[in-house]
């Protein structure tokens, strides 16, 4: 059989030691896990960030994957510990919303408050629940996948939903969900969101921070040098970018940036 696969996504950073911490927890008890970063560069405390990052991931891995989400501003107050089992995955993580995406992506989806105190690291730090209760919660899982064991069922879990962008005939008001490595404008429109664009050579204007994109294309490279320029990404989301520059720098936007957008018929 293959070895079971825990990912991490955190908004540790790279420069602590928390992350490592984690692994080490998790192998001590299960020391066939294969341990897998999605990524520990959410915004710090930023919880629909950590949301957005998982929910466009975790698909892409194997049945019966665990995955550990931790952007825990709460952690040590009143907020829950959650075990989640949604369609072929599971979820170990705070319950403050941080798995919506994953809610809502769900056709299946169990979840479970964690209260089998014999199975997290003691003592328990009042600061550091990712290496005391989440890391060793999923380990034991990897060991076990008895997930009912660990806790008892819940149905109030935290759930908050995602940004939609609203349509009005010919325009679209959206945001900009986050900004990418490259300095790509991510946004909440989503490629539905525009049936005549996609289907013929419609126009469009899309304004955002200080500058507005009148040019769709299909690939980055489409664009010319210092040129902003709108697709669909990888996500199905548009996305803002320059070609070989950051958008989010020449326009001056960010995440939680206004997007307007209006398709013109040809």
């Amino acid at each position: 059989m293959s070895r079971p696969i825990i990912t991490l996504t955190t908004d540790y950073g790279s420069s602590d030691h928390f992350t490592a911490v984690m692994k080490g927890v998790i192998l001590s008890i299960n020391p066939e896990v294969e341990i897998v970063d999605l990524t520990h560069g959410v915004l710090p405390h930023d919880i629909l960030d950590g949301a957005l990052a998982i929910g466009q991931t975790y698909k892409y891995f194997p049945p019966k994957t665990v995955h550990v989400v931790v952007v825990d501003p709460g952690v040590g107050t009143e907020r829950r510990p959650v075990l989640v089992a949604g369609d072929q995955h599971y979820f170990v993580g705070p319950d403050n919303g941080v798995l919506s995406s994953v809610y809502d992506q769900s056709e299946s989806l169990h979840v479970w408050n964690i209260i089998s105190e014999h199975y997290f690291r003691q003592p328990v730090s009042k600061t550091f629940h990712g290496r005391d209760i989440f890391a060793p919660v999923a380990a034991w899982l990897t060991k076990s996948w008895q997930p009912s064991s660990f806790g008892e069922p819940i149905s109030d879990f935290t759930r908050f939903a995602v940004p939609r962008a609203k349509v009005t005939g010919n325009k679209i008001q959206g945001t900009v969900l986050r900004a990418d490595h490259f300095g790509n404008l991510i946004t909440n429109v989503t490629a539905e969101d525009l049936p005549g664009i996609l289907a013929s050579d419609g126009k469009l204007t899309v304004s955002v921070g200080t500058g507005q994109v009148t040019k769709m294309v299909e690939t980055f490279a489409q664009g010319a040098a210092g040129e902003p320029v709108a697709l669909i990404g990888s996500s199905g989301y548009l996305e803002i970018c320059v070609n070989k520059g950051s958008a989010a720098r020449t326009l001056g936007a960010k995440r939680g940036s206004e997007v307007s957008v209006e398709m013109k018929n040809p």
